[in-house]
């Protein structure tokens, strides 16, 4: 019965784990985005975008080049693809299974 529950435990913990990354996801594109949109000379360049978008990926190892900026109809866009791997925690090296996450936010650039 041990075995079980620690199984469901950890993967409790990993669950929460993917929903702690897929947020901060999100959150960092939207705040990427905005400040496109915003501040103009903060983040003026696609470069200065992304590393924002980095900036607020807090804990999570995310290379700048992993955010796209596009600038569509609806003003500034910030997309990212980030690839999550399930782990049994204290094993790392044995991952379980990827799941390729993928977060995107526009704003408007009132132009």
């Amino acid at each position: 019965m041990l075995p079980v529950l620690l199984l469901f435990i950890l993967g409790i913990m990993d669950t929460g784990r993917f929903l702690w990354t897929y947020t901060t996801l999100s959150r960092a594109v939207q705040a990427a985005a905005r400040c496109a949109a915003v501040n103009t000379t903060k983040c003026s360049t696609d470069a200065q975008i992304q590393s924002s978008a980095v900036a607020e990926a807090w804990g999570l190892s995310v290379n700048p080049s992993n955010f796209v900026v596009t600038r569509p109809l609806c003003g500034v866009q910030v997309q990212t693809a980030y690839n999550f791997t399930f782990t049994i925690p204290g094993f790392y090296a044995v991952p379980l299974g990827t799941i390729a996450l993928n977060a995107r936010a526009c704003y408007s650039t009132g132009a």
